[in-house]
């Protein structure tokens, strides 16, 4: 598989195209960023982590049935994977109250959310990714209600599987981003799942062991990703 040039550059990672049109190469880059993108550095392995964590959480999830845009991981920051016609929203589920959830509706943060809640965003980091809804998707044709109606199926049946499987290992999901597009006409799980783009606590302490501790200026993010990848038993190639 020969690498080509650079189709889509991200706040985190890049889009190769290939010699072949159906396939690009996903490369995470040791960057991270918070306020969308206001505030960015480096975090030397953090490229590798996101990226073992990534294939490995989308193997999982290949298995329990959800169709995802992996092919083949290539080296410790790259991987091989479908090119999708990408939909221009982000579906998030919260578990729990945190982050700007807890602004936005004065909710102690860790408060439990049941049924847990489905949110829907605009990917569009100029207008800082505004909160949409169906009626958003009808209007400015974002996405078809039929493939709505799929992709919100399929976001609920991945976190079911997803807080079972991390609570197997004394995690709590308390939320995540997904998103999604079409290849063959299906719809098929895209991006990227990682310590990025979820929030995981500690069972017993609650415990942040995310994204979180970057936003909170705290130190120990590549401990805490690291830390996660032991409990998983992910072993970096």
């Amino acid at each position: 598989m020969q690498k080509l040039d650079e189709l889509y550059r991200g706040k985190t990672k890049t889009l190769y195209n290939t010699d072949d049109p159906l396939l690009l190469i996903l490369e995470f880059r040791n960057d991270i960023s918070a306020l969308n993108g206001q505030r960015i550095d480096k975090f030397c392995r953090k490229g590798m982590i996101n990226n073992q964590f990534n294939y490995f959480i989308m193997s999982k999830l290949e298995k329990f049935g959800v169709l995802t845009q992996i092919e083949k991981l290539l080296s410790q920051s790259e991987t091989l994977v479908k090119k999708l016609d990408m939909f221009p929203i982000e579906c998030v589920i919260r578990n729990r109250a945190a982050g700007s959830f807890v602004k936005r509706f004065g909710i102690k943060e860790g408060f439990y959310l049941n049924p847990p809640i489905f949110e829907l965003f605009l990917k569009n980091d100029c207008q800082n990714d505004p909160m949409i809804n169906t009626s958003y998707c009808k209007t400015f044709k974002l996405v078809k209600k039929k493939y709505l109606s799929q992709i919100q199926k399929l976001t609920y049946q991945i976190n079911e599987f997803l807080c079972n499987f991390f609570l197997k290992s004394d995690l709590i999901l308390v939320d995540f981003k997904v998103e999604f597009g079409l290849y063959d006409n299906k719809i098929i799980l895209g991006d990227e799942f990682s310590l990025d783009s979820a929030r995981l606590w500690d069972r017993s302490t609650l415990d942040k062991m995310d994204k979180d501790i970057y936003r909170q200026n705290r130190l120990g993010l590549i401990e805490a990703y690291e830390a996660v990848l032991k409990r998983l038993d992910i072993q970096l190639t």
